[in-house]
């Protein structure tokens, strides 16, 4: 039986794709004046169940029941006529018109048969002022930052008179500034009677903004549970065991440097940056935003030069500036922004998996395709990528998925130093723990692993030594026994003058932002 504030509800919802079943007995519900948070690993079905909301799929079974009656929605205009409305990761707006002009595309006010320009953003001004945005509505969308531009989209979705408004991962891009005006945004609407969909993978957001919580796992709604449920046994429904140790390291005896950095300088940029890596061990590296990690990073791996300082990879130097040189040494990269230096998106699973061994694995100019292959399925298999086959396109994989073919890759290599540059930023739970796992069996293997993390507790959990950089030099390391938050922070900030600066920071990215 319904209640009479129920907007929507799904039962028993069923969609399969080619060798793929995405859902498989979903049911959801949702109230007028509610915040119902969807959680669920990469790949657990979530993105499939809001594709049915907008339009996008139409469920192989199951129902959709709107105001106590059943619909189909075959496309985005039933999704609007129904008023629902959707805002995913990427926008979908454009960017050489007006915010006006993107608010109301395809609706724009008319009279005398021509667009009602003036009409068109005394009306978007409404809008954006319920939104808590202050911008012209002639300004052009391209001129705006990835917060603005999502409450453009919000502003959109109430000129639909949207009731029911789906939001996919809001927060992921944004500040800790910017989330808190977004859950003021969000708070507003609620008391305004319209139901949100909200999906995160940061549990600490639930508490704060949801009143419920529906778990998909496997393409099955497997509870519902309210907001305030504790975060631990949130992942176990979304992983379905039990997390004992979010940050399973195991550590193994170490053995000899693998990697040496010594006095590493590029002007302007890192001062004097020495540290060695053993195999057999993480070394972290923590440091606020602009604190030079990343840069170090590339630089060690010959994609940026330096000026002055010297890299050697079991005491043999490496020519400087040269990435062939050091993955020849067996030095491996997984970069921060993993869609664009990562991976080929539009490449598929095993091309991407065979990118740096293509050369090894070609004989007389012809390559050992069905070596290759073996190999793709043999690394895929070990790294639990949930994939159709090895002929997907990575571009169609989940963030956390992705990120295994990325490490893969170097796995296949047989990598002895490999380098994480925010290796689980964007990654659920389930996946993280996974690829913690991946780096102990990396480190009992013999391999060395260098992580740079603004997430400090994974720093913490996962180093056997920091090294902590403040303004581009090493500002200190630390033991696993002495790193605490507090030891790590005092040393990040340490060469910094400006409290102002060092509270943002502070705030935002050392602690892994939101």
């Amino acid at each position: 039986m319904s209640s009479p504030d129920e907007l929507l509800r799904i039962e028993g919802i069923r969609k399969t794709f080619p060798g793929v079943v995405a859902l498989d007995g979903v049911d959801f519900d949702l109230r007028r004046g509610e915040v119902h948070v969807l959680l669920g690993e990469n790949g657990a079905g979530k993105s499939t169940l809001i594709k049915m909301l907008s339009g996008a799929y139409t469920p192989d079974a199951g129902r959709i029941v709107v105001d106590g009656e059943e619909v189909r929605i075959n496309g985005a205009q039933d999704s609007e006529r129904l008023g629902i409305a959707t805002i995913y990761q990427e926008f979908n707006l454009v960017p050489d018109l007006t915010v006006a002009e993107n608010v109301f595309l395809g609706r724009q006010p008319r009279r005398f048969g021509m667009i009602d320009r003036k009409r068109m953003e005394a009306d978007a001004e409404v809008l954006l002022k319920r939104v808590g945005l202050d911008v012209p509505p002639g300004a052009r969308v391209r001129e705006l930052g990835v917060a603005r531009l999502q409450m453009v989209e919000i502003a959109k979705a109430l000129s639909l008179d949207a009731r029911v408004l789906v939001m996919d991962e809001p927060t992921a891009v944004l500040t800790s500034e910017e989330v808190e005006r977004l859950f003021a945004i969000v708070r507003r609407l609620r008391e305004d009677g319209v139901g949100i969909v909200f999906i995160t993978h940061h549990l600490e957001e639930i508490a704060a903004l949801g009143d419920r919580v529906t778990v998909i796992r496997d393409g099955r709604s497997v509870g519902q549970v309210p907001a305030r449920t504790p975060e631990d046994e949130l992942v176990r429904l979304m992983v379905g065991r039990s997390i004992e140790q979010q940050y399973p390291r195991a550590r193994p005896e170490t053995g000899e440097a693998l990697l040496t950095v010594e006095g590493l300088t590029r002007e302007g940029v890192f001062h004097d940056v020495g540290f060695e890596v053993r195999a057999g061990e993480v070394v972290g590296i923590a440091g606020l935003v602009g604190a030079g990690r990343t840069e170090v990073a590339r630089a060690v791996f010959g994609a940026d030069p330096y000026d002055a300082g010297a890299v050697r990879v079991e005491g043999a130097p490496l020519r400087r500036h040269d990435v062939n040189a050091a993955m020849a040494a067996g030095i491996g990269l997984v970069p921060e922004d993993r869609k664009g230096q990562g991976l080929v998106l539009d490449a598929s699973v095993e091309e991407n998996l065979g990118l740096v061994t293509m050369r090894s694995a070609t004989h007389a100019g012809l390559v050992d395709r069905k070596g290759q292959r073996a190999a793709a399925a043999r690394v895929a298999g070990q790294l639990g990528v949930r994939m159709a086959g090895l002929g997907q396109h990575v571009r169609t994989l989940s963030g956390g998925n992705q990120q295994k073919v990325v490490i893969g890759k170097w796995l296949l290599a047989d990598t002895k130093v490999l380098i994480l540059d925010e290796p689980t930023r964007g990654i659920d739970v389930g996946a993280k723990v996974e690829i913690y796992q991946l780096v102990n069996e990396l480190t009992a293997a013999g391999a060395a692993v260098l992580m740079i993390s603004s997430d400090l507790p994974e720093v913490l959990g996962m180093s056997d030594r920091v090294v902590v950089m403040a303004q581009g030099r090493v500002a200190g390391e630390l033991t696993a026994a002495e790193a605490t938050q507090d030891t790590v922070m005092a040393l990040a900030v340490s060469t910094r003058h400006d409290s102002g600066d060092t509270r943002r920071d502070n705030g935002t990215e050392a602690t892994g932002g939101h």
